[in-house]
């Protein structure tokens, strides 16, 4: 399994190692990508860092594993924004599904820019949600700043330092900041460019998209996308919950929830059917046949 945690996430985070010891325990080697600059121990050496949809580090660890690994095959997972990044990356190049059994992407809003229409809206206070996910984000990029910035005048890193400070939404830190690193002209061309929206439909393996509909990050609109390309698509199975939030599939008690989610059993589940599937398919198929595969699942 190759994993692409949420946005600033990594490795080290709480839901990623639950969920990685699970699927060990069911016999899955695990790779997972440390977003660049996320971690808080490990210094830039560049002036970048991750960004929304920047497929290039999840590209290397792949690459890597495909040749540390000549004779694995790959499932690919992706939570929130690494679900964004996951779906881009594998409809980017045909290439990049070479190999490749599934894909799993849970809670992503698919199109940043569509979600920017709402971002800012106060219902399932999505508002303080951005608030908070941009206190993180302006913390990881101070952290790097002088990694960051090198190389600019005094005067422009005053400049982007004091909008840093000032933002409050996400979409501000984007404009100021983010959309820098890769040298677009604005926050609209940053947003429609690096948003899984215009390469999702090259995804050929089979593809299970989850999100849930009381998600207070992704707004109802966003999920016409997954809906309208399960039906449109035989290898996409779309998901909906009533309940779990963001990345929140928590069982137990309301105070106490046990830390193995309902989400963590759901990709291992769907990944054993595929496995399962993929083993005892006639050699002549070869395309996935997801009524077959769903007699797999638990």
């Amino acid at each position: 399994m190759v994993i692409c945690p949420g946005i600033g996430n990594h490795s080290e985070k709480h839901y990623i190692r639950t969920f990685v010891d699970y699927a060990q325990k069911d016999g899955y080697r695990c790779a997972v990508l440390n977003h660049l600059g996320a971690l808080p121990n490990i210094e830039l050496t560049s002036p970048r860092m991750f960004t929304y949809g920047c497929t290039w580090e999840f590209a290397a660890m792949v690459g890597y594993i495909k040749r540390a690994y000549a004779q694995t095959q790959l499932i690919v997972v992706g939570f929130s924004l690494g679900g964004n990044i996951v779906c881009k990356f594998l409809g980017e190049n045909m290439s990049n599904q070479e190999r490749v059994l599934c894909c799993v992407s849970v809670c992503q809003g698919y199109s940043a820019l569509r979600a920017q229409e709402t971002f800012l809206q106060w219902d399932q206070f999505r508002r303080f949600y951005n608030f908070l996910m941009a206190d993180n984000m302006k913390k990881i990029i101070l952290s790097h700043r002088h990694s960051l910035f090198v190389g600019n005048s005094v005067k422009m890193i005053a400049g982007d330092l004091g909008r840093l400070y000032t933002a409050t939404s996400l979409m501000q830190i984007d404009d100021n900041i983010m959309r820098k690193f890769h040298g677009h002209s604005s926050l609209k061309e940053y947003y429609e460019k690096e948003s899984c929206v215009h390469y999702i439909h090259n995804v050929n393996v089979p593809l299970l998209l989850v999100n849930a509909a009381d998600d207070p990050l992704v707004h109802d609109s966003l999920l016409k996308i997954p809906r309208t390309l399960a039906e449109k698509k035989p290898n996409v199975i779309f998901a909906l919950t009533l309940h779990g939030g963001h990345l929140g599939f928590f069982k137990g008690a309301v105070l106490f929830p046990k830390p193995l989610t309902w989400m963590d059993k759901v990709i291992v589940s769907y990944a054993n059917a595929i496995c399962q599937w993929q083993k005892q398919k006639p050699p002549s198929v070869t395309t996935v046949d997801l009524e077959r595969v769903s007699t797999y699942l638990i």
